[in-house]
């Protein structure tokens, strides 16, 4: 793993936060950074002075800026959160690399793989951290569904289904909506499932097949993707049945089903259970119970990595978003 020259003190200083955007995501992330011991948030930055400064109100954040320069410039940050639209991610990243900042950038961490090739340039020049936040990965209950698989508990994996869906108003100069903000439900949503089937087999589909409604305005609303894959080395097959859609609430499980056994995770982007059934009955489950949304583990997984000095993340490597990236540009092909 390639390290950069650590900017933090000592192993004990928490790292210095600071969050470009004050949205709902942005919300999210501040409320969980309490529970994450080697981090502090020290500074957020909106468009708006008064967004901002209400948004640290809220927080009880020191400082609130009015401008993205700003915060970058600001010498008592360590590390950017970035939680804006899509479409914006990609100058923004490497902003804030070449202004020395560690970057943790909401998902997708650009809108095509290019994009994600230029950010991933100027982290290895600037020697600084760069991580797409796809916080689902830190998750406990999905560590523990890979130690599980890799175990054999559910013998040979055959099947990943994974959904994720709800209904969102049509509305095309919403963000989710927006063609100029890169919106679209596969973006958005699609990329949860996408980053699953991604984890657990750890390849890219010999085959797909891709459906998709789009709403008035060109932007796809709801996409469904089988894909299936061959192990070169056993020649067994498996498939993954991927869906996504702003047009209804899917079931939004996560399920891994292999020749003697099946686990299930009940929205699993947030995962809080994992349980193990063969036939019908329930064997075994791991479950944890907390007060916070879950975005801590990946907070404080990558403030102690940017402690160790590490340039990327082992959970979420460069070449995990390459495949985000790679994947999602495949699908939008078919289109």
């Amino acid at each position: 793993m390639s390290q950069y020259t650590s900017t933090v003190n000592t192993p004990n200083t928490p790292i210095r936060w600071g969050i470009i955007g004050a949205g709902h995501i942005a919300r999210t992330f501040a409320t969980d950074i309490a529970y994450a011991p080697h981090a502090t948030l020290t500074a957020v930055a909106s468009r708006e002075l008064s967004r901002a400064q209400a948004f640290a109100d809220d927080f009880s954040i020191p400082t609130a800026y009015g401008s993205y320069e700003e915060i970058l410039a600001d010498p008592n940050i360590d590390a950017i959160y970035i939680a804006t639209p899509h479409t914006h991610h990609k100058q923004q990243s490497i902003d804030a690399l070449r202004a020395g900042k560690h970057v943790l950038c909401e998902k997708p961490a650009t809108v095509t793989p290019a994009e994600l090739e230029e950010v991933i340039a100027v982290a290895e020049q600037e020697q600084r951290y760069f991580m797409e936040g796809m916080w689902t990965y830190f998750m406990p209950v999905i560590q523990k569904a890979r130690e599980w698989v890799d175990a054999g508990r559910i013998g040979k994996l055959c099947h990943v289904k994974a959904e994720f869906g709800f209904p969102m108003p049509y509305d095309p100069d919403s963000r989710v909506y927006s063609n100029r903000l890169g919106g679209g439900c596969l973006l958005d949503m699609g990329i949860y499932p996408i980053a699953m089937a991604w984890l657990f087999l750890q390849q890219d589909p010999d085959s797909q097949t891709v459906w998709h409604h789009k709403a008035d305005n060109g932007v796809e609303d709801d996409v469904v993707i089988l894909n299936t894959y061959i192990d070169s080395q056993s020649n067994s097959e498996a498939t993954a049945q991927l869906t996504t859609s702003f047009r209804s609430k899917l079931n939004n499980y996560l399920t891994l089903i292999g020749d003697r056994g099946t686990l299930t995770i009940a929205d699993y982007w947030a995962a809080r259970e994992v349980k193990l059934y063969q036939g019908p009955d329930c064997i075994d489950r791991f479950a944890v119970e907390r007060p916070q949304q879950g975005f801590n583990h990946q907070i404080e997984q990558v403030s102690c990595d940017l402690l160790a000095g590490k340039l990327q993340s082992d959970v979420v490597s460069w070449d995990d978003s390459r495949a985000f990236q790679r994947q999602m540009a495949k699908i939008k092909q078919q289109f």
